[in-house]
């Protein structure tokens, strides 16, 4: 085959002698594929028994890979928890490769609240509508597109790409990037470098000027239970000595807490870029001031100024009139980078000695610096389709599946582009009713994977 030629200005057409030169446009494909992704139910409940599970969704990927002449190896950690890898050769092979990943789980959806089916994959207004349209079936279906245009042009990447579709992100990754980094790391020999979700989307400044927002850093997984005992007994009696009480007295404090302040070197280069294009002053000590100016992102910008502890869920008794031994809270912790254990600090000090903690999920949060090869290709990419381009680092309130593989040494990023309305509230999407993406969002998603891809 012949080596694509590096240009971010023009993508080069790498076409083996032979091939046709009609080949499907994947920006138009690129519409089915992830809509026929999210017609396949692959609901993480977070419990394998309840879960639909990802096996469908790999099988879908597998045929559409092999279509193209492209193999891949599906490993499935428990019955339905599959996931999907395969290795697209480049020109150097000597080179480190490139591991990019997407999830195939998602989160549950209610049908009754939402306008269209959540698995309906329905094209309406301009939108592609389903659970998992930009989390992140979107993405899945880009690099898919891009790969099997690739495969029907003969264009090679410079370096080896591993593909990674993965179970379970939406629970932890346990049997999806953590089992395969733990049971097949082998598959990743020579990926120094990773890709996935949640960056390269744009918030718009103007008409003519747009950030996009390059995920450099994730905060830190910090899911735990809080247990409280007491003396049970009859709801009639009094009782000094409640575990309800207790526990609701400890939910509460940390509930209405706010952790301190603190401005992290990825947090505080994204507010410098927001400072020199709002035309306002930064003030370090209150960012909370220019990050109410974003509009619908400040909450996931607002989110990275300070770790968070959120109760989603509490649990106790069997009977109304019974006092129960012992009740139980689960809370929703993000930590700062290098921050984790001392927000287990705080928390203790607000719970009190009397409250157990317990830990269901305990990631590190992740950071690296926004320069080098792959950044300037990265946004070499944007602005060659969006010429009012400015690309810029920021830190994902949540957390990926680069937790995983950042413990294979891999620098991780959050690059998949999205140019998106004006008047979006493009966070309430996450995991929220009537989650869609932009149909012409999608279509220059490919457009820039293409050039990135091309030129990494």
């Amino acid at each position: 085959m012949h080596t694509a030629r590096p240009d971010p200005a023009t993508p080069p057409t790498g076409r083996e002698p032979g091939h046709a030169d009609a080949a499907p446009d994947p920006t138009a494909e690129v519409v089915d594929l992830c809509r026929d992704l999210l017609r396949i139910d692959t609901t993480n409940t977070g419990d394998n028994d309840t879960s639909a599970g990802e096996r469908r969704a790999a099988e879908y990927v597998a045929e559409k890979l092999a279509e193209v002449g492209v193999a891949a190896e599906i490993h499935e950690s428990a019955p339905g928890r599959a996931n999907l890898i395969a290795r697209i050769p480049g020109v150097d092979p000597g080179r480190d490769a490139l591991l990019v990943h997407g999830h195939l789980d998602v989160v549950p959806a209610d049908p009754d609240e939402w306008s269209v089916h959540p698995f309906s994959g329905e094209v309406r207004d301009g939108y592609l509508w389903g659970r998992g349209a930009i989390d992140m079936k979107d993405f899945d279906a880009m690099v898919l597109a891009v790969v099997r245009h690739w495969q029907r042009t003969g264009v090679r990447p410079p370096r080896d790409i591993v593909l990674a579709y993965t179970a379970d992100e939406e629970a932890g990754s346990d049997y999806g990037a953590h089992f395969l980094v733990q049971q097949h790391r082998d598959l990743f020999d020579g990926c120094t470098e990773a890709v996935g979700e949640v960056g390269g989307f744009s918030y718009s400044i103007s008409d003519a000027q747009r950030l996009y927002l390059i995920e450099t850093a994730e905060k830190g997984l910090d899911w735990m239970r809080l247990h409280a005992r007491g003396r049970p007994g009859h709801g009639s009696f009094v009782h000094d000595d409640n575990a309800v009480t207790a526990l609701a007295e400890a939910v509460a404090r940390i509930g209405r807490h706010r952790f301190p302040l603190t401005v992290t070197p990825t947090v505080r280069a994204f507010l410098t870029e927001l400072s020199d294009v709002l035309g306002v002053e930064l003030d370090p000590d209150d960012p909370e001031t220019a990050i109410a100016k974003l509009g619908p992102i400040a909450n996931i910008i607002g989110a990275t100024v300070r770790s968070t502890a959120n109760p989603t869920r509490l649990a106790a008794g069997y009977k109304d009139n019974v006092i129960p031994g012992r009740a139980t809270a689960t809370i929703d912790c993000r930590s700062l980078p290098g921050q984790s254990e001392l927000l287990e600090r705080q928390l203790r000090e607000l719970v009190g000695p009397d409250i157990e903690i317990e830990y269901i999920q305990r990631q590190p949060a992740l950071e690296t610096t926004f320069d080098g090869d792959l950044v300037d290709a990265m946004s070499a990419a944007l602005r060659a389709e969006d010429p009012g381009a400015r690309p810029v680092p920021y830190m994902l309130s949540g957390g990926t599946d680069a937790k995983a593989f950042a413990q294979l040494g891999m620098r991780c990023f959050g690059f998949a582009p999205l140019r998106l309305p004006a008047d979006l509230n493009f966070s309430a999407l996450f995991h929220g009713i009537d989650e869609r993406v932009p149909v012409d969002g999608l279509q220059f998603g490919v457009r820039v994977l293409d050039r990135f891809l091309r030129n990494c």
